[in-house]
């Protein structure tokens, strides 16, 4: 018998997506302050090569969804809104484990918040199938 896995499939690549879109310093230090370590690719000296391929194929794949939700600097390719706002209070709430992140551009009433929250969701779901994420 086979389960759909989708919904938690999402909820682990939002969580993850919400975590890489916290911009980190490496080693402490901004990289684009500081030249000596602007084109570092890991935070330690000892990672493998299929460490340092492994986090490359991790950014790709959460640029990917960066881009579905988001848009470019041209603003193609992103969600409408309030479905954006939608995704971005999902990621967060998948995040931190709870369900308390709501947001103002969000339907007041709990029962369209929740129709705007499973059609972002199943917005999204069909975008990362169809750019090969998911």
């Amino acid at each position: 018998m086979m389960h759909n896995d989708s919904d938690a499939i999402l909820d682990d690549l939002l969580s993850r997506w919400h975590h890489w879109m916290k911009d980190k310093p490496v080693n402490g230090v901004d990289r684009l302050e500081d030249p000596a370590f602007r084109d570092a690719q890991s935070r330690s000296g000892w990672d493998s090569a299929d460490d340092l391929l492994d986090g490359h194929l991790e950014a790709v794949k959460m640029q990917a969804i960066d881009f579905h939700v988001s848009g470019d600097a041209r603003g193609q390719g992103g969600m409408p809104e309030p479905y954006r706002a939608a995704i971005y209070c999902l990621a967060r709430n998948c995040y931190t484990g709870r369900k308390v992140w709501m947001s103002p551009r969000l339907p007041a009433d709990a029962i369209e918040r929740g129709v705007v929250i499973l059609e972002a969701r199943n917005m999204l779901t069909m975008r990362l199938l169809g750019g090969g994420v998911m």
